[in-house]
C-alpha cells in the first residue's frame, strides 16, 4: 500500500466531504495550496506532524487520513 496515495486520496475525499476548497485548507492549516494539491495527488510524503496539522485543519482524527479505503479485510 502507498502512504502517500493513502493519505492523499483520503485527505481530498474528507476535504471535499466537509466543502473546503484547498484554500481554505491552507488558511486553516498554513500549509501552502500548492503542497496540498501534490499531497493529494500522492507526490508528498507528509510528516506525522503535517498529517497531525491536517487533520485539526479538517476537524477529523489523524487516523482517518490513515485509514485503508474499503472494508476492512476479513479474519478467516
Amino acid at each position: 500500500m502507498d502512504m502517500r496515495k493513502l493519505i492523499g486520496s483520503n485527505f481530498a475525499r474528507i476535504r471535499r466531504e466537509k466543502g473546503l476548497t484547498q484554500e481554505q485548507v491552507e488558511e486553516r492549516s498554513g500549509l501552502s495550496q500548492q503542497y496540498l494539491s501534490s499531497l493529494e495527488r500522492g507526490r508528498r510524503n507528509p510528516t506525522i506532524v503535517t498529517v497531525h496539522e491536517l487533520a485539526q485543519a479538517l476537524g477529523v482524527s489523524h487516523l482517518d487520513l490513515l485509514k485503508p479505503d474499503g472494508p476492512p479485510p476479513t479474519q478467516g
